[in-house]
């Protein structure tokens, strides 16, 4: 999903203040990182598979890879944003894996921060800041921009570090997932992932049921069925590609499966998620 225009494109950045819900609740990805500071109200924010509340003032971090959607939790929402490529940001860094070494931008578990009155003063500080730069002629508004990036980067791992520890959920559950995200497209199977975390069929079920209500199996399924509706999206794939690449036998065995999963077939669904 793209959301610049051909004039922000050019920059490859932009900065955009809300005081209504922009999104629609279906899952997209984008091209770009996103830093959003949420400053009155709450959302409903799904990444993958987990779906958290977030209540203002808080910051939410985003990585082009992540599978989003957004629901609204409030008549009244204001939200400052800032969006970045990662080409723009990784202009003269010798690291070009800076951005990896933040999980914050790509781990479920880390994407929102909820900010205490004196962080929330400092956060409200640096986009003001952004805002402004962004709204005047500077010649250096681009190298200026990445440095308030970098600090927004490096106060929030700050704040991760401090609270890091209360994030650790059951280590097996989270290297299930962690394989389940890699793996998924091609290995099914609930004993394949049992057999790469040396446990039994049962003891991992058991492990995940206990943790997230779900079983393996609907972990499996779901991931599968997230993907392909953001497949889905992309109109120049046909069903019958978005099939293969999501490794079924053929159209007919990926539709029924979908079906199944979602109560619409792959093209109605296509059809009433029309822009």
């Amino acid at each position: 999903m793209s959301l610049f225009t051909a004039d922000e494109n050019k920059k490859d950045y932009f900065y955009v203040q809300i005081g209504d819900h922009p999104y629609i609740d279906e899952p997209y990805r984008a091209e770009s990182y996103a830093i959003e500071f949420l400053k009155k109200g709450s959302i409903i924010m799904q990444t993958k598979l987990d779906k958290v509340i977030i209540h203002a003032p808080a910051i939410i971090t985003l990585g082009p890879s992540v599978i989003r959607s957004f629901s609204k939790n409030s008549d009244v929402i204001l939200m400052d944003i800032i969006f970045f490529k990662p080409h723009f940001f990784l202009k003269n860094q010798a690291n070009i894996f800076f951005l990896n070494q933040y999980d914050f931008f790509d781990n479920s578990l880390m994407h929102v921060f909820s900010l205490e009155k004196e962080t929330k003063v400092k956060f409200e500080q640096l986009f003001n800041l952004i805002n402004e730069l962004l709204n005047s002629n500077n010649s250096h508004q681009s190298s200026i921009l990445r440095s308030y990036l970098y600090i927004l980067i490096f106060e929030l791992d700050i704040i991760k570090q401090s609270i890091s520890n209360s994030l650790v959920q059951n280590p097996l559950f989270e290297r299930f997932k962690e394989l389940l995200s890699k793996y998924f497209l091609r290995e099914r199977s609930v004993g394949y992932y049992a057999n790469c975390l040396s446990v039994t069929r049962k003891y991992l079920s058991e492990v995940i049921k206990k943790n997230s209500g779900k079983t393996a199996r609907d972990w499996i399924d779901d991931f599968v069925i997230l993907e392909a509706k953001v497949l889905l999206q992309n109109k120049t794939l046909t069903i019958n590609q978005i099939s293969e690449t999501l490794n079924f036998s053929n159209q007919s065995v990926f539709g029924k499966f979908f079906k199944n999963n979602t109560g619409h077939s792959p093209l109605d669904y296509r059809k009433n998620n029309e822009q």
